[in-house]
């Protein structure tokens, strides 16, 4: 199969035709390609990781099952994951125990954008204004690929809410845009800028105080 970058409409079309014809090394290359991130959505929405594989396998046999039908109006990584999405959301509600994606997004709106201690206080002619300037976020080729700083970032991610972690795992940790975001996990544009900017602030904090421990008693 050629290779190609995610979301590359000559690669997804010659995809879907290798697919259509049967071709085993393209199915598992898609499945080497996807598996993980697919994993990590079916387990917002299930109780448990076996649960979450056993939505996996649904979806990869959905997908197979409904290639023919694909139309390619959106990229088929899109495709894929919607499907996974709607048999996690099945999956989940029939266990009784998860809590939607959209519900988990909705009730971040309650919670400060940023912590309000990152500001000057109000008799401060410098109100309003940060009180300690963030750290350039790491990109994917800096110090969230390795070192002490990756393992600090990564933690700092699993201690999100669900919502605001499963953002900043496909935006910053996987590479997705964010109309794919949005389009995977059925999020607004306004919901996926917020969940993205408030799990950020929450990391950098983390960067922070793991490069000058005195910030941890601010």
């Amino acid at each position: 199969m050629t290779d190609r970058r995610p979301g590359d409409l000559d690669g997804d079309r010659e995809l879907v035709a290798a697919l259509r014809r049967g071709d085993e090394a393209a199915f598992m290359k898609l499945v080497d390609e996807y598996g993980p991130a697919l994993l990590r959505v079916a387990r917002m929405y299930v109780p448990s990781a076996a649960v979450a594989e056993e939505v996996v396998q649904e979806t990869w046999i959905a997908v197979l099952n409904g290639i023919d039908r694909f139309e390619g109006r959106s990229s088929l990584k899109t495709w894929i994951f919607r499907i996974l999405a709607n048999i996690a959301k099945t999956r989940g509600q029939r266990e009784r125990r998860s809590v939607p994606f959209s519900s988990a997004a909705r009730a971040a709106g309650s919670e400060p954008s940023v912590d309000p201690d990152r500001f000057l206080g109000a008799g401060d002619e410098r109100a309003r204004a940060w009180a300690l300037g963030p750290v350039p976020w790491p990109g994917p080729e800096e110090s969230l690929l390795s070192g002490e700083t990756r393992d600090v970032i990564l933690a700092a991610i699993e201690k999100l809410p669900p919502a605001q972690r499963e953002v900043i795992t496909l935006r910053d940790v996987d590479g997705w845009s964010s109309e794919e975001v949005r389009n995977a996990l059925d999020l607004s544009e306004t919901n996926q800028r917020v969940l993205l900017h408030r799990a950020r602030s929450k990391v950098r904090r983390a960067i922070e105080e793991h490069l000058d421990p005195t910030e941890s008693k601010r």
